[in-house]
């Protein structure tokens, strides 16, 4: 007796979910907090992962099994925010960098007097919802690009291909980015002294 058309394909869609969701659930939380910190609003940030999860199913046959699934979700993520979530916000804020020195944070530590490493010190003074806060507060360029890199540990080359842009601004970005998020954790710990 021949399948019938509407349970013909249903042993290769339940193989087909089962490998979606091995390949890529795991990057369910990871994919969520770069979300979050791009729409800086967890409902978007839901609807965002959402979508991204939506978009990678219907495109899954296009997926190449063995490559880096997590890369390919991210460039999905990133791509609907650009496409859609960002065009409801305003044009994103320039900044000017010729004032904005390198090593901010450590030369403001290095001149406060405080005995150990720049870097302990900045742990001891600075909580987790401030590093959050002051990424949140990047420009869109530079935030998603921290974000990617720093929170998610991206390689260039992969946030590159992400975010479609070269190498070289993916480093300037960064650099920038880090630069500004530094600046933010000072103004933290000048206005939350221990």
């Amino acid at each position: 007796m021949a399948a019938t058309p509407s349970t013909a394909g249903a042993p290769e869609d339940a193989r087909r979910r089962a490998d979606f969701e091995r390949q890529m659930l795991p990057y369910l939380d990871p994919l969520y907090r770069s979300a979050l910190g791009m729409t800086r609003n967890p409902g978007d940030a839901e609807d965002l992962v959402q979508d991204t999860f939506l978009r990678a199913y219907q495109f899954f046959d296009q997926f190449q099994g063995g490559t880096n699934a997590r890369a390919w979700l991210f460039k999905i993520l990133t791509n609907l925010y650009i496409n859609s979530y960002r065009k409801r916000t305003r044009e994103p804020e320039r900044v000017s960098y010729d004032e904005m020195e390198d090593f901010y944070l450590y030369n403001r530590l290095s001149h406060a007097g405080e005995s150990g490493s720049p870097e302990d010190q900045v742990v001891r003074r600075v909580q987790v919802e401030a590093v959050e806060e002051a990424i949140g507060q990047l420009p869109d360029e530079y935030r998603d690009t921290v974000i990617l890199a720093d929170l998610n540990e991206l390689s260039y080359q992969e946030i590159s291909d992400i975010l479609q842009i070269p190498i070289g601004t993916v480093r300037s970005r960064l650099s920038r980015g880090r630069r500004l998020v530094q600046k933010a954790l000072w103004a933290y710990t000048e206005e939350n002294p221990r």
